[in-house]
């Protein structure tokens, strides 16, 4: 009888280690995942800050900032002269960068205020707006076509969006079709999805790339920023 009870007492202790053992390996998966979940979306949040720290740049207001520095440079190297030929040229560098920085800036705005023009007369978005009309959805080359001419407007919107997170072929052209400013009941029909569908991608792809919850609306005027 004891040595029967000697035998279950050591079977208890081995699945009572064994049960320690696999808590303590799934405590430490879960504090890494945890880690590498931080440290993913504070990857994604510093490449948005990075893109909204660019459309500052590319701001009137920050054109405007830039003018009147440059006037300022440009009082003061006069009347340095020949004089602190050094300082003079450090002066000249930092005016030298405004200068670059603005028109920068100056032909991604044109760029900008010219794209409804160029998108909404592509061949693609009337061939949309037709199959919109006929209660159809776009087809693979249509998606495509549409990216391409995005892109040709707004530099290296796709290669942005992915930068941000892993997107679905579904995902990509809903926020392709809201880049367009095409409405949500209308994407739905484009994309042979439901509107409440749609509805749920965009809030979904909010929570993805920010890491809290946020309306489809918002989504929408991210992807709009970009």
């Amino acid at each position: 009888m004891n040595q029967m009870f000697d035998i279950l007492t050591s079977r208890e202790l081995f699945l009572l280690i064994m049960a320690s053992v696999t808590y303590v390996v799934l405590f430490i998966v879960a504090v890494q995942n945890s880690r590498r979940k931080i440290l993913l979306l504070q990857e994604r949040l510093n490449k948005v800050h990075a893109m909204k720290e660019e459309q500052l740049a590319n701001s009137n207001q920050n054109i405007e900032q830039n003018l009147q520095r440059i006037a300022q440079l440009e009082s003061i190297i006069q009347k340095l002269g020949n004089e602190n030929s050094m300082l003079r040229l450090e002066l000249e560098e930092q005016k030298a960068r405004l200068d670059y920085a603005n028109t920068i800036a100056m032909i991604e705005n044109e760029k900008r205020e010219q794209a409804e023009t160029v998108i909404f007369g592509s061949d693609v978005y009337l061939r949309m707006k037709s199959l919109l009309a006929q209660g159809r959805s776009m087809n693979d080359h249509d998606f495509v076509e549409l990216n391409q001419v995005v892109n040709s407007v707004y530099t290296n919107f796709t290669e942005r969006l992915y930068s941000l997170c892993k997107l679905s072929n579904h995902e990509f052209r809903v926020c392709l079709l809201v880049k367009v400013r095409v409405q949500p009941k209308d994407i739905a029909t484009l994309t042979a999805h439901s509107k409440e569908g749609i509805a749920t991608t965009r809030s979904r792809l909010y929570q993805k790339v920010f890491g809290k919850k946020g309306s489809s609306k918002e989504w929408d005027d991210f992807v709009l920023s970009l």
